[in-house]
């Protein structure tokens, strides 16, 4: 009679590990399917709330409303086709609509929209509690239409032969990252030249020449931020942004400083990776030769006081636009970030405590907490974005639409663990845990 018993117990344990093991697997009639869910790879997502952001109160809502509006034109007229085919793009696009009535005429009311219509959620990399930020700009830089021995540094267009992916030509929507390859003969396709050859004039002679720039330093620093203004000798300005790459890995040209001791790891920013190119200028051109990534520019109908246009298609807003990583993440999402930085120093002193909208990318910008701050135009600008290399704590905020955990809700707690082994002829007590005994000191 016990044994029957202690089966009976048994059965009714597997049957309960059978359950618990389909609940996982299926849902549960009248759920989402996990395909609606948010999922952002590789990431930790912790529900917050808004008196858990630092300095929320204090920030201009006002100024960050009229951001993530100019990415809700460039969001409403669109259908999500591709990788924006998910629940995040659909929910923002709830709230954009919604932002089209709303009237933000005061720092209130445009905090109330926000909390109205967003979650806040700490976001990380798994296993990091914070994330890392840099900064970028717009360089303003001298230039001419044609070549002199003073302007002797060709910035290039895209060239024709250069094809994405290795089999086909595209007009539009470059990849900023990726295979990129070359044609040769009829079939063939090859890795295109990179940047030591481009330097030595590979391209000479094809007329894909922009304009002409003083500095190949200066060319190097404007590949790296994606767009500049070239003021030409009669004070005009031209605009060029990022049009096209060629298909080599970036690697940055600091690290290379930092390993071969030409500067310190703590005194690393643009401006030392200037002052070392201008005083050792061969070796500089050695330095840019390892970053064999190269990137080709387009001419923007853009005035001389107009912002760039990121990857959204949108202008950039200098203090609230960031690039972030467009693989996880859709254009036009808000994140509030806290951070520590050397703003108004070099020293990271200055409380940065702001609310920003992702309208731009990278191809250094990978993770799921990597932003690039975009500073302006200008020199000034230019010091700042240059000294960044920080630490940040990321919030992102998710449209009340969405479903960002669902699995801790829904997913039941497994069974007891059983206290015996049973077989077809006694019960087998388990090893339970000793408690442990600490040593005392």
């Amino acid at each position: 009679m016990a044994r029957a018993s202690r089966l009976a117990t048994y059965s009714i344990f597997l049957a309960a590990l059978a359950a618990f093991c389909a609940s996982v697997v299926t849902p549960a009639a009248g759920q989402d399917s996990p395909d609606s869910k948010l999922k952002i790879p590789n990431s930790q997502l912790e529900p917050l709330a808004w008196s858990d952001l630092g300095g929320w109160v204090e920030d201009d809502h006002v100024a960050a409303f009229k951001t993530f509006m100019d990415s809700c034109k460039a969001i409403l007229p669109r259908t999500s086709p591709g990788r924006e085919a998910g629940p995040m793009f659909s929910a923002l696009q709830q709230v954009c609509r919604r932002a089209r009535n709303y009237s933000a005429s005061d720092n209130e009311k445009a905090r109330g929209f926000f909390e109205i219509n967003f979650r806040p959620a700490r976001i990380a990399t798994l296993g990091e509690a914070a994330g890392f930020l840099t900064g970028y700009y717009e360089p303003i830089v001298d230039g001419s239409p044609t070549w002199s021995q003073e302007f002797d540094v060709p910035l290039y267009r895209k060239p024709s032969n250069l094809i994405p992916g290795g089999r086909r030509r595209l007009t539009e929507g470059f990849p900023n990252k990726g295979p990129v390859g070359r044609r040769l003969g009829r079939k063939k396709i090859v890795p295109y030249y990179d940047r030591g050859e481009i330097e030595e004039g590979i391209l000479t002679g094809r007329n894909l020449e922009i304009c002409w720039l003083k500095d190949p330093i200066d060319l190097l620093f404007i590949q790296i931020q994606g767009s500049a203004r070239v003021r030409m000798p009669d004070g005009s300005i031209i605009r060029v942004n990022y049009a096209a790459h060629n298909g080599h890995s970036y690697s940055p040209v600091g690290r290379f400083l930092i390993e071969n001791g030409a500067i310190p790891r703590e005194e690393m920013s643009m401006d030392r990776i200037r002052k070392w190119m201008e005083e050792f200028p061969e070796e500089a051109k050695e330095i840019r030769a390892k970053n064999k990534s190269y990137v080709f520019f387009r001419e923007v109908p853009l005035s001389a006081t107009e912002e760039p246009k990121g990857a959204q298609g949108v202008s950039l807003t200098p203090g609230r636009s960031i690039a972030v990583d467009k693989a996880l993440h859709i254009y036009g999402t808000p994140f509030y970030i806290e951070a520590e930085l050397p703003i108004d120093s070099t020293q990271p002193k200055t409380k940065f405590r702001r609310l920003m909208v992702g309208q731009d990318t990278g191809s250094a910008i990978v993770g799921p907490a990597r932003a690039d701050l975009y500073f302006g135009a200008g020199q000034e600008a230019g010091q700042v974005a240059g000294r960044i290399r920080h630490p940040g704590r990321f919030a992102i905020l998710l449209p009340r639409e969405l479903d960002f955990a669902p699995t801790a809700r829904s997913v039941p707690l497994p069974p007891p663990r059983p206290e015996f082994i049973l077989t077809a002829s006694r019960a087998t007590p388990l090893p339970r845990p000793r408690p442990r005994v600490e040593a005392s000191r």
